[in-house]
């Protein structure tokens, strides 16, 4: 694409009222959607390769879900070196679990060595493959609503598994007239110091919001809707997840889930005793099959054996102050706190129905295969499997897009060879 073509494109974009942009801007490099740890490690590993890039992010910083829509008592719930990003370690000085703080200034570190400027405030509408041209057409619009549409060879979809809240439908929920918020919103237990407060969700946030109420004198509650694997954050000396990778190396999952749960039921106890049934399948091959995280127990377990935190089913209704659950019990609360999780946002502005699936917003593709799609597309940090997977896939993208930007260079400059004046 040469430069008087961009010319003419912003001069066409300026003055389209159909589309509403007001600049069309040529990216010889990729363009990346998304400025959490995913995009800053595949941007990293792109100019690790001599491929500079684009990123886009929607937020006005970095890793806005860590810095914005995350507790303050937040920690890593595996060790510091299944977390890193590539080309750079944690420091040597940061705790095994690094704290929410220490991750976000190793992140906003990570993105001042590989000098990552992202482009902030920056969300992304639309974005959809040009045939005719054969560039993507990306389309992203600012705080004062100015639209400018990004040309580029190469799409990166960054936008993570965690790009928007779930909130479920409760029947009653406009009429609870206490305090109903997602944990994005929730920052610490102080305001709720004793207060009744129901926790929807009982997965890794979900326990830890009630472990953080407990130690603010709030009287927590937690609604267990499905069955979940809880396993201790360490078994013999060594992190549950770290000791789960080394066995995986010997033997088949089905064996390692075994040796899990049995070592988990000495270390924990019988948790249906608790109200807290496991799952048929072990926690492993869950994990693969349906992305379901295993729960790693910090401490919110003995809470709940202790009678601290109380166990409840699913809820059939709210009223106005009373919740009513689908085993008939009715209780008052003061709040309630859903730590119902997120979800992909990408079917809501990506025109690619083969990559992604429309429903859920992930690769079609299990993985490892879920990075690449057809022309030019790639997605990082949609595996399921955390930081690691994330590392993986921005190693892999960087790979063959540096394939194809040195082909395609090749191109070029035999064809101006071609073209030139003979001497």
């Amino acid at each position: 694409m040469t430069m008087d073509y961009q010319r003419e494109r912003e001069g066409k974009a300026a003055h389209d009222p159909r589309r509403g942009l007001t600049r069309c801007v040529y990216v010889p490099g990729p363009v990346i959607v998304g400025a959490g740890p995913s995009g800053l490690a595949a941007a990293a590993c792109l100019k690790k390769k001599g491929v500079m890039s684009v990123v886009l992010e929607r937020s006005n910083c970095i890793a806005s879900l860590w810095q914005n829509k995350t507790y303050d008592r937040l920690r890593l719930h595996l060790p510091k070196e299944f977390c890193e990003l590539p080309l750079m370690p944690f420091p040597e000085n940061f705790p095994t679990y690094p704290t929410k703080q220490q991750f976000i200034e190793y992140l906003e570190s990570y993105a001042r060595r590989f000098e990552i400027l992202p482009m902030f405030d920056q969300t992304v509408e639309r974005a959809e493959f040009d045939r005719s041209l054969g560039f993507w057409r990306v389309r992203s619009v600012g705080l004062k609503k100015e639209a400018t549409e990004y040309v580029c060879r190469w799409l990166v979809v960054a936008t993570g598994e965690n790009a928007e809240k779930v909130e479920p439908e409760i029947e009653g929920k406009a009429e609870f007239c206490g305090k109903i918020v997602h944990t994005s919103s929730y920052k610490s237990g102080g305001e709720f110091g004793g207060k009744r407060v129901l926790v929807v969700g009982c997965g890794n946030s979900g326990m830890e919001v009630c472990l953080d109420l407990c130690n603010h004198n709030a009287i927590p509650y937690l609604v267990v809707r499905d069955s979940v694997h809880i396993l201790p954050q360490e078994m013999l000396g060594r992190s549950t997840f770290g000791l789960s990778t080394w066995l995986l190396k010997w033997l088949p999952m089905r064996l390692v889930d075994v040796f899990l749960l049995i070592v988990s039921r000495l270390m924990l106890g019988d948790t249906s005793r608790l109200g807290l049934n496991r799952p048929k399948l072990g926690p492993l091959q869950l994990k693969t099959l349906s992305g379901k995280t295993p729960v790693l127990d910090i401490g919110t377990l003995d809470k709940i054996k202790s009678g601290d935190i109380k166990v409840r089913p699913a809820i059939r209704r709210l009223s106005c102050h009373t919740v009513e659950f689908i085993n008939g019990r009715k209780e008052n609360f003061d709040a309630i706190i859903l730590a119902t999780g997120y979800k992909s946002n990408v079917p809501s502005w990506l025109k690619d129905d083969d990559m992604f699936s429309q429903e859920d917003g992930f690769p079609r593709r299990p993985f490892p295969n879920g990075w690449k799609g057809e022309s030019g597309l790639y997605a990082v940090g949609f595996t399921k499997r955390g930081l690691l997977g994330t590392s993986m896939d921005a190693k892999r993208l960087a790979e063959d897009i540096e394939r194809c930007w040195r082909a395609e260079a090749k191109h070029l400059t035999a064809f101006a060879c071609s073209i030139s004046p003979q001497s």
